[in-house]
């Protein structure tokens, strides 16, 4: 009776443990069979908008599983807890705990290798995309040092022409234009009698414009290269723990099964 009355806490004890454990562990697979749904993506995008939509899907979906890994291991470490109660308490193997043993330990191994997996995948996603961030950020940049071109010329052209000079001296003398648009006006004008009798000021002007495009260009490059480096460290490193540290239970675990079935031939 003793004996009997001192294994019942124990027994509580496991069942609570492994029924937490349980519950966490199916909460999160359902919780990762959600996030693995496929989005509607939308029809009106071309194949390059689709890739880059997938990459990002990509990343944002092994983003949260990595981020959301931690729950399943608790999770088992709590159920391992509760087989570890009932081996000490004397319980036998027979029941729920025999059915979930065995499951655990091939949940262990497939979560080991899922996220191993997904260090790769989540790292070479983000790469990918971050290049085409990086190609987008040059492209933009090359597109404005060209609009500068384009306008820069358009204005030595403007001051180089007396007869639009004219025109805008006869349209802010007449008086039809009033107000912040005739100082606009006469502030166009000044430049464009600036850049007659000094070229070299205009020249100067798109230097510097060109300068400060190749600055934003070269600074929002370097964010794009910091970013992806602490991601991918935050992700990868995190992703690479997680499943060996699935792994690292699965084996542990066996290791606790041989052990125990050697235990009663010595």
């Amino acid at each position: 009776m003793k004996a009997t009355t001192s294994r019942q806490p124990s027994s509580v004890a496991a069942g609570i443990f492994q029924l937490v454990g349980v519950i966490m562990i199916l909460s999160s697979l359902i919780d990762y069979a959600v996030l693995l749904f496929p989005p509607v993506t939308p029809t009106n995008l071309n194949p390059e908008q689709l890739q880059l939509l997938g990459l990002q899907q990509t990343v944002s979906v092994t983003t949260q599983l990595i981020d959301r890994g931690i729950i399943p291991m608790v999770g088992l470490a709590f159920l391992f807890a509760g087989f570890w109660i009932d081996s000490n308490s004397g319980a036998t193997k027979k029941g729920l705990s025999g059915i979930l043993q065995p499951g655990a330990l091939a949940l262990s191994v497939l979560l080991g290798i899922a996220f191993l997996g997904l260090t790769f995948v989540n790292v070479n996603s983000q790469r990918l995309l971050n290049q085409r961030t990086m190609d987008q950020i040059s492209t933009r940049s090359q597109q404005a040092e060209t609009q500068l071109k384009d306008r820069s010329q358009q204005v030595a052209a403007l001051a180089q022409d007396p007869r639009r000079l004219s025109e805008l001296d006869q349209a802010i003398s007449s008086g039809r234009v009033q107000g912040q648009q005739r100082d606009q006006l006469q502030a166009i004008k000044q430049q464009l009698e600036q850049f007659k009798q000094d070229p070299k000021a205009l020249e100067q002007r798109v230097k510097d414009a060109q300068l400060q495009i190749r600055s934003e260009r070269d600074q929002t490059l370097k964010q794009s290269r910091q970013d992806l480096i602490k991601s991918s460290i935050r992700s990868g490193v995190s992703s690479l723990l997680l499943g060996l540290g699935y792994l690292g239970i699965a084996f542990t675990g066996v290791s606790g099964l041989v052990g125990g079935v050697k235990a009663p031939r010595r």
